[in-house]
């Protein structure tokens, strides 16, 4: 019989990947069209696109790794309370570990039996995992590898707009950026719900509706603003 494959394991790294490149091509698309709706010259078109390229690459790093850090600070914290609360009063605890099993449909005389037996095999694991829903204690969440990976995809995916303005014709920039932002958000719902081993469909959807409103919003405010 074959194994069932599934992806819940990769879900931490897939969705920082997606939201780092989906982020670059959203911002660095929509900054691009925005400016040359509003008419700016090419090398300014070009100097925005670089410096909103990299402003975003750098905030998407330190965004990850703040919010990567204050996630394992939470999760130590909660640790540091169960192994006081393991020391202090262990009866207790085996009793909550027993009734979670037991809400779980685990009979009574053999939920005390299997906790008992959890408490006596790795106590602060089990209770890390059954009262707190941490599959793995704190250290797993690395801030360093977090920022590295966004700031990364980032760059990636924001930097398949700039090139299609170093390419594309003056009068037709708007449209070839736009055109090269929305292949990109097709390609890269494709690769997410591969990984994932989810429907491309609805992937792929989502995330070209919402770049192309984003860019058509920007390129709105571009047109309003340039002609001022």
């Amino acid at each position: 019989m074959p194994k069932e494959g599934h992806y819940i394991n990769r879900s931490n790294w897939l969705r920082a990947a997606v939201l780092g490149a989906n982020d670059g091509i959203v911002s660095s698309a929509s900054l691009l069209v925005g400016v040359s709706s509003a008419g700016m010259v090419h090398s300014n078109v070009m100097l925005t696109g670089l410096a909103g390229l990299t402003a975003g690459a750098l905030s998407m790093a330190a965004g990850e790794y703040v919010s990567v850090s204050a996630q394992a600070d939470v999760e130590e914290a909660d640790l540091e309370r169960e192994r006081v609360a393991l020391i202090e009063d262990p009866d207790y605890e085996l009793s909550e570990l027993a009734e979670g099993l037991e809400n779980r449909g685990v009979e009574s005389d053999l939920a005390l039996e299997v906790a008992a037996q959890m408490t006596d095999h790795d106590a602060l694991g089990a209770h890390a995992r059954e009262e707190l829903g941490m599959f793995g204690l704190a250290g797993n969440a690395n801030p360093l590898q977090a920022a590295g990976a966004s700031a990364l995809a980032f760059a990636v995916g924001g930097g398949l707009p700039l090139l299609a303005v170093g390419v594309a014709p003056m009068g037709l920039r708007a449209a070839v950026v736009a055109g090269v932002a929305v292949l990109a958000l097709v390609l890269l719902g494709s690769v997410g719900a591969h990984f994932g081993g989810a429907p491309k469909g609805p992937a792929v959807r989502r995330a070209v509706l919402w770049g192309t409103l984003a860019m058509a919003v920007t390129a709105a405010v571009g047109r309003l603003f340039g002609g001022i």
